[in-house]
């Protein structure tokens, strides 16, 4: 099944003028209670991601990357600041925490299908032809292996036209053969969206992005290249 369906998600559809479509923060913190006080992991963010633009996002361990992700997708809410959606953007690819483990991988598809719109026997086809999963289907996710979940997860992903995808090492999920097929149907068959992507290997940002950011010190350093972002990065952290 080579279609993909298209949903009005957060009210947004794919007519719409992209030159207007972009996600944008405003004066960003986020900063999260601990035991004895608060601590921030960054402050005073401020970026533009317009429909089509491929971002990376660069940072050590703990630096925020994955918060980052988080506040785009709406998944969280900032401290301060405000984060603008004009285009409609993904959930975090291959994150399998939001299912229900109670339900089938059906059943979960079907509950997607519900939310965005769409048709539910289409969407099914779509995930079990392209997750790979067979009989597992009709078993509970609960039951499923982190990998399965994943392949489930990115299935569903890709079920929904999103404008803009958030992709967190999406691509290490299943096997070589596994990863070539998510390859070809994120980065070849949607190279007109935004992307918005964390790795840790250089090469598969310089593949897939324009440009690239770095979280250092509770700040977002913006670069128009991705050789300067590279040498920041390794000048101030790697």
């Amino acid at each position: 099944m080579d279609a993909v369906l298209r949903s009005p998600a957060d009210g947004l559809t794919g007519s719409q003028d992209p030159d207007s479509r972009a996600v944008s923060m405003k004066d960003v913190e986020k900063t999260y209670p601990i035991h004895h006080g608060s601590v921030t992991v960054f402050t005073g963010v401020n970026i533009d991601i317009r429909f089509g633009e491929k971002v990376g996002i660069l940072g050590r361990n703990g630096a925020g990357k994955s918060t980052l992700i988080r506040l785009i997708s709406g998944t969280e809410q900032p401290t301060r600041g405000k984060v603008t959606r004009t285009m409609s953007v993904s959930w975090p690819l291959a994150l399998g925490g939001g299912f229900q483990g109670s339900l089938t991988g059906i059943d979960n598809v079907r509950f997607i299908s519900r939310i965005y719109g769409l048709d539910p026997a289409q969407a099914i086809d779509y995930v079990k032809d392209f997750s790979e999963l067979g009989k597992y289907m009709n078993e509970p996710v609960k039951v499923y292996s982190n990998g399965m979940r994943a392949r489930l997860a990115f299935a569903i992903s890709m079920v929904v036209d999103f404008e803009c995808f958030l992709i967190d090492e999406v691509i290490a999920v299943g096997d070589q053969r596994f990863r070539e097929k998510c390859q070809t149907e994120l980065f070849e068959r949607r190279a007109d969206r935004a992307m918005i992507v964390i790795s840790h290997d250089p090469d598969f940002v310089r593949t897939h992005c324009d440009r690239a950011v770095v979280i250092h010190d509770k700040r977002l350093h913006e670069f128009p290249a991705l050789d300067e972002a590279y040498s920041f990065y390794h000048e101030h952290i790697a």
